[in-house]
């Protein structure tokens, strides 16, 4: 069975900007968040669903290329991706939820298949969020 993840942040903005900078500036402002991380695009088209992301992973030292393939592009919604770092598959499902006219749930789940559910989670967990604390302190410093 698939390791499950699930992180959540309030976000003192409207659903709007916090979907625009999290999907649709996702290569540009990914590595804002996250430094061991590496994105790029062969062109400069809006990302969409089958849009395919190059992705460079430095966390543990060595570093990994893989891709990153939109799976659901719902504006103001959900962004869900399948992440490649190498062997590893990941999917993830960013659920954008609004509270009232000027917050926004943000919701972060991943699966991982090939770990066990079982397996200690405090590490990533941890990482996720960590990362959505870093979302949350860009997104209200610059909206």
């Amino acid at each position: 069975m698939a390791a499950r993840f699930e992180v959540s942040q309030v976000i003192d903005r409207p659903v709007e900007k916090v979907f625009d900078f999290f999907a649709r500036q996702h290569v540009r402002n990914h590595p804002r968040w996250d430094p061991d991380i590496d994105l790029w695009l062969d062109s400069d088209v809006p990302l969409q669903v089958g849009t395919v992301i190059h992705r460079r992973n430095r966390r543990s030292g060595t570093p990994v290329e893989g891709t990153i393939e939109v799976m659901e592009f719902e504006p103001d919604r959900v962004f869900a991706t399948v992440i490649h770092d190498g062997p590893m598959e990941m999917r993830s499902r960013v659920l954008f939820e609004p509270r009232g006219d000027h917050q926004t749930l943000l919701t972060m789940l991943i699966d991982i298949p090939s770990m066990d559910e079982n397996m200690d989670k405090t590490f990533l967990t941890s990482r996720l969020q960590r990362s959505t604390e870093n979302i949350k302190q860009l997104i209200e410093s610059e909206t």
